[in-house]
């Protein structure tokens, strides 16, 4: 009975240390491309254009998400595959897991 109860604290203990570890954070391999030149290598988040229209090149291995507003606020209007480019006259930032 008393090695069945170490045996359960053992994995209680092992269950709970894998919840509360916090997971390695991930970013997109590659480079997200803004016109005129502004290049952000790996990029995770959120980033504001830097000029109007928005002009971007996405170099990276995941999709690109571009917002109407400001910080990633507003509307998804455009969807930028891994090698894939965009012009938006109403895009204003770019979300990138």
């Amino acid at each position: 009975m008393r090695r069945l109860a170490t045996v359960l604290g053992t994995l209680a203990t092992a269950g709970v240390m894998a919840l509360a570890l916090p997971n390695t954070a991930f970013a997109a391999r590659g480079e997200l491309i803004f016109a005129p030149g502004k290049v952000i290598t790996n990029p995770s988040g959120c980033y504001n254009a830097p000029i109007f229209p928005l002009i971007l090149e996405n170099r990276t291995n995941e999709y690109a998400l571009v917002y109407s507003g400001p910080n990633c606020s507003g509307d998804v209007i455009a969807t930028v595959p891994p090698g894939g480019r965009t012009t938006q006259e109403f895009g204003s930032s770019v979300f990138i897991p």
